[in-house]
């Protein structure tokens, strides 16, 4: 029977690759992956070769099928990202959801993940954790998808690009609050580096350059708004309950 075998590859140092996922991608009849070019230099590192198949955001649902119907044709695939745990912030959702609807095999080969490795690192409490992923670019959703996160009581875990660091720390601050955080950057790299502080102290020590994983302690019970912390406009469109133009209308309309 064919199978989907779901490999951890290393976000950084290769020697983080467990010899279980070197020995599944070793025997997949094929190679399932974000970017071919990314993923051959993986291979040719371990001497493995196998064919490739390109499989991202944007041609997953296609995809899904093509890969799903060779699984029940009898064909091992390995699907890797470009770096950690597949279907985790990255495409691999839907392949699995056919092999599950379709009563195929699924086999996931655990590994590095960088959420749970600046989480383990961060020094906040690991008890209860939720992952959001990236933020919307977009900053009047980013700080929408903040507020709807604000009351949770677990840490809080996100991805973020370096173009848009400052600008989340700046709303993380705003709508959260002065919290405790740590910010991670390029985990398990030679420029590996955490800052770890108030929010209102880590924008000026945070480098833009690298890939970063931010770590926010969640609401305490009892948590007060922070006195540098200002009320936001849709704050206040929330607590009164109307919209940006009836808030016009009101003010400014005769």
């Amino acid at each position: 029977m064919g199978a989907l075998v779901i490999v951890a590859t290393p976000i950084g140092n290769l020697s983080d690759i467990s010899p279980r996922a070197l020995d599944a991608l070793r025997n997949a009849d094929l190679i399932a992956c974000e970017d071919t070019r990314h993923t051959i230099k993986l291979l040719n590192h371990f001497g493995i070769q196998k064919p490739l198949v390109s499989y991202h955001d944007f041609n997953e649902e296609k995809k899904a099928w093509e890969l799903g119907e060779k699984i029940r044709g009898g064909n091992t695939i390995a699907l890797v990202s470009d770096a950690g745990t597949p279907g985790i912030s990255d495409p691999g959702y839907r392949l699995v959801r056919y092999c599950r609807d379709h009563e195929l095999n699924v086999v996931s080969i655990p590994g590095a993940n960088a959420a749970v490795t600046a989480l383990s690192a961060s020094g906040l409490p690991t008890d209860e954790f939720f992952f959001a992923g990236f933020l919307p670019s977009k900053k009047a959703a980013r700080r929408e998808k903040l507020e709807e996160l604000r009351s949770l009581s677990a840490t809080l875990i996100f991805y973020e690009a370096p173009h848009r660091i400052q600008g989340t720390l700046t709303d993380l601050l705003e709508i959260l609050g002065d919290r405790d955080a740590c910010v991670a950057r390029e985990l398990t790299k030679i420029h590996e580096e955490f800052v770890f502080g108030k929010l209102s102290a880590i924008p000026g020590k945070v480098k833009t350059l690298g890939e970063f994983v931010i770590v926010v302690a969640g609401k305490v019970e009892g948590e007060r708004a922070e006195a540098n912390a200002p009320l936001t406009r849709d704050q206040v469109l929330k607590t009164l309950g109307i919209s940006r133009n009836e808030l016009y209308d009101l003010f400014f309309k005769k």
